[in-house]
């Protein structure tokens, strides 16, 4: 009897561990760069996201390749020119929720945080942190943020003869539909 006891613990601690975990395989960031010459926007709807409620960490990757443009040639330039994909074929952000004791993921509602990490693009690897927004409602656990990147802080160069076409700073938009992680 004692044994069934201790193996029922054991489960339960097993299944809240894991609810603890959440993930997503198609996480949607867009990014968004204006000029007085041409506005560029792309969409990448397959990152991949992990986050554990109980630590705060949280996680993601995108394939830089798999940024849709509306133009196949800004496509192919950011590709070779600028992402330089071949060479450095993910974008990846690792960072800790610094408020996540504000998440009550059991509750229906709002609640806005803060991510301190370090975004990891074109080799460079840069500290930021960044405002986020988690909402809890009937469909689940939605998470969303806005923040800006510069260029030239990761190093992508942009050509002279493009200068005033394309802004050294682009707005990244993320927004991801959360899972519960079963293992």
């Amino acid at each position: 009897m004692k044994s069934l006891k201790v193996i029922v613990a054991l489960v339960l601690i097993v299944q809240i561990g894991q609810a603890q975990k959440y993930f997503s395989k198609n996480a949607v960031l867009k990014f968004h760069s204006d000029s007085p010459m041409e506005k560029i926007e792309a969409v990448n709807s397959t990152a991949s996201t992990v986050f554990d409620l109980a630590s705060g960490k949280i996680e993601f990757a995108a394939l830089n390749n798999a940024f849709v443009f509306e133009k196949a040639l800004m496509q192919d330039h950011f590709n070779e020119n600028y992402m330089e994909s071949t060479k450095f074929p993910k974008t990846v952000f690792k960072g800790t929720i610094q408020d996540v004791a504000k998440l009550n993921l059991a509750v229906a509602g709002t609640y806005k945080v803060m991510i301190q990490g370090d975004m990891i693009m074109h080799g460079v690897t840069k500290s930021m942190t960044v405002p986020a927004e988690f909402v809890v409602d009937s469909k689940g656990i939605h998470a969303n943020t806005k923040f800006t990147v510069k260029c030239s802080d990761f190093d992508i160069k942009i050509p002279a003869v493009v200068k005033n076409n394309v802004s050294n700073e682009v707005v990244i938009t993320v927004k991801v539909d959360y899972n519960p992680l079963n293992l």
